[in-house]
């Protein structure tokens, strides 16, 4: 979810303004998977590299972390949405812990889309805790290695879409992207619709998936 302070900059606003426009943006794309049927949505909402931020930055983007989960729990529950995080995000302030701790009790139970947000998350550090843990079980192999990501238990990621016109990975779901299909947009994150992942879900599906055949 990538254009939030180039949005802001781009209406000459406070890049708070481009976090704020970009956690409405999330709101209305979860329920528009929920809608399509989708299984799985994952949302990159916190790096282990933002950090290097600003500290009023970190602030903000933590404060609208809260404010989301209070206001959407309930919806969250009454529309079957399973929450997930994957990162190291026990590491966060106490009262984070506690209120992400209630909400994933709270739809534990439910079995329709599953919202997994990563927070302080860094799949190279996630890769190499998957490993130490299944170095301490035994040989390491891919099955063993993942068996330890914070993604088991989820289906393969099958598209990985990427807003604002960067053309990398920035440290987001590296093994497990290895064959999934990715589409870039210049879209700026605050103006992404549920028309735009519509489109990106019809290319997906004329895309021809090989793993490696022929």
């Amino acid at each position: 979810m990538d254009g939030n302070g180039r949005w802001a900059k781009q209406r000459h606003l406070p890049r708070a303004m481009g976090h704020q426009r970009g956690v409405d943006a999330v709101r209305t794309l979860v329920r528009a998977a929920r809608q399509m049927g989708l299984e799985v949505l994952t949302l990159y909402a916190f790096s282990t590299e933002n950090w290097r931020r600003s500290e009023d930055e970190v602030s903000t983007l933590m404060g609208l972390l809260k404010r989301y989960i209070q206001a959407d729990l309930d919806e969250f529950v009454a529309n079957n949405v399973r929450l997930k995080i994957i990162g190291e995000y026990r590491a966060l302030a106490s009262d984070i812990v506690e209120l992400l701790d209630h909400a994933l009790e709270r739809t534990a139970q439910n079995d329709g889309t599953t919202l997994v947000v990563a927070l302080n998350y860094g799949s190279q550090d996630e890769i190499a805790r998957a490993a130490a843990k299944a170095a301490a079980k035994g040989p390491i192999t891919p099955e063993t290695i993942d068996a330890e990501l914070d993604t088991a238990g989820l289906p393969p990621l099958d598209l990985l879409i990427r807003t604002s016109g960067e053309v990398r990975l920035s440290n987001f779901l590296l093994w497990q992207a290895a064959y999934a299909e990715m589409i870039f947009t210049d879209v700026l994150w605050p103006d992404f619709t549920p028309d735009h992942l519509r489109a990106a879900l019809e290319e997906f599906s004329t895309r021809e998936r090989r793993y490696g055949g022929r």
